[in-house]
């Protein structure tokens, strides 16, 4: 085995494509001062409904591939149990935009800024504030972990502490977030989303010569960890499906891809951007998995799993090697902005514009958003110190979103029966059993929380639908 070797020389290319970053964030900061007083709803969380269809394919790419991409998902999975467990993790991403593929016409003729707006127009204003709440809590929990992505990126080339990396990132997502809503967001998104697919494709043959071949790579596995040459990688099946179905039902009721649908220009430059990431993800996750896969057979135990792509970098040429470690980072902060942000949205638009300050101006919502930003920028940071990967808090994540909130969104845009306490008693029963079973009952019963808290609640908003059915008069 093998052990890490910082890559100093690197560290230059990834603060340049930071300062990139920071520097679209800026001009799209003073941007937004001159607009925020007509038009801050639009244009801060819907970029004003302009996107092109190449901004549409770059932001909705960058937003599913996070930093769950490159230190969980797909690259824990690769590392944990296997080649074919982490290619696999390009199931997701197909069969969910498909769906929103063909949901897209009725998500943009509700034109709603939030998914609790559109759960207000079925179940009620409790129901939107409820949803407000736990859509919220599920953005910042997934910002948490993309802090820690970028933390093992400096890591690699520093040689400071992940930890204190890790802080690092809180600053510079945060900062992001906080600059000019949308169209930032969306801008960075594009730029980064065609370095992340490009820098990986480049780095994967310097990877394998730099590694002895691929051959050594499967060679070595065969001798070492068969298991991980297998379909299941030693799973049961169980277990290799409780690895995707929390992403892809967090996916289908996903508010950041409402929002870009509603986002984008018109339905068909809407249909283009998911298309078109569908696209990107059938390169970038068998790509990332490689990754994954040969970074355990080169380092073995001595790096952690979420360290396996980030550290392959190092491997390669400089100029290569800081191109797949810019890559990464832009996988980690582009995710992590995205959904700071969206949660912002759920606060300003859900709590603060409904409950807090009905009568509120343009500007006292742009001063919720940004105040909302630099408070969950920094819960999000505490938060991630009491999870023990970067794959536990992202199953967590995906998993209250998934149970406490799809159900409903699902109810809301196609089930004409579904009521308003079936969909209330549905986001309850799916977010409180995710808590409890997290808590309690995971560890005693091996069994994912997802197995247990999303049937819970579609049951639950079916039965209690069909039982609060309206009287014919």
């Amino acid at each position: 085995m093998h052990t890490l070797v910082h890559q100093p020389a690197m560290l230059a290319i990834v603060v340049a494509y930071l300062a990139i970053l920071l520097l679209v964030g800026l001009h799209f900061y003073n941007k937004q001062k001159s607009v925020a007083a007509k038009e801050s709803g639009a244009d801060f969380f819907l970029a004003g409904r302009s996107l092109g269809k190449i901004v549409a394919v770059g932001t909705m790419l960058a937003t599913f591939t996070g930093n769950g991409t490159i230190s969980g998902g797909g690259n824990s999975l690769a590392f944990n149990y296997g080649l074919w467990s982490g290619i696999f993790f390009v199931v997701p991403p197909i069969l969910s935009f498909s769906f929103l593929y063909f949901a897209a016409p009725k998500i943009r003729a509700g034109g709603h800024t939030t998914v609790a707006e559109m759960i207000e127009d079925r179940f009620g204003s409790n129901a939107r504030f409820f949803a407000g709440i736990i859509i919220a809590l599920a953005m910042v929990s997934i910002v948490s972990y993309q802090y820690r992505g970028l933390g093992f990126i400096l890591n690699a080339t520093t040689g400071i502490s992940v930890e204190t990396c890790t802080a690092i990132c809180c600053a510079v997502v945060v900062a992001l977030a906080f600059s000019g809503g949308l169209r930032t967001v969306a801008a960075t998104d594009a730029l980064s989303a065609f370095l992340m697919v490009g820098g990986l494709v480049i780095g994967i043959p310097f990877l394998l010569n730099a590694i002895g071949g691929w051959s050594w790579v499967i060679e070595n596995a065969a001798v070492n960890d068969p298991k991980s040459l297998t379909f299941f990688g030693g799973q049961t099946l169980i277990g290799w499906a409780g690895g995707y179905l929390p992403l892809f039902f967090l996916t289908i009721g996903d508010q950041n891809y409402y929002q870009r649908i509603n986002a984008a220009k018109d339905l068909k430059t809407a249909r283009a951007g998911l298309l078109g990431s569908m696209a990107g993800c059938c390169i970038i996750m068998p790509v990332v998995a490689i990754y994954a896969f040969c970074a355990k057979q080169w380092f073995g135990g001595n790096i952690r799993a979420g360290q396996a792509l980030i550290s392959t970098a190092t491997l390669m040429p400089t100029i290569i090697g800081g191109g797949v470690l810019s890559a990464a980072a832009a996988f980690t902060i582009t995710t992590g902005d995205s959904y700071l942000l969206s949660g912002a949205s759920n606060f300003t638009i859900d709590i603060y514009r409904t409950r807090i300050n009905p009568k509120a101006t343009p500007a006292d919502e742009m001063r919720a958003s940004r105040w909302f930003i630099l408070i969950a920028g920094v819960l999000a940071y505490v938060i991630l110190q009491f999870f023990p990967s970067v794959l536990a808090i992202q199953y967590w994540s995906y998993t209250i979103y998934a149970a406490g909130m799809t159900p409903a969104v699902v109810g809301a845009l196609l089930w004409n029966k579904c009521t308003k306490p079936g969909g209330v008693a549905s986001m309850f029963v799916g977010t409180a059993l995710t808590i409890a079973w997290e808590a309690t009952l995971y560890k005693a019963t091996g069994l994912q929380t997802i197995y247990v808290a999303l049937p819970a609640s579609f049951i639950v908003l079916v039965l209690v639908s069909l039982c609060t059915q309206p009287k014919k008069s």
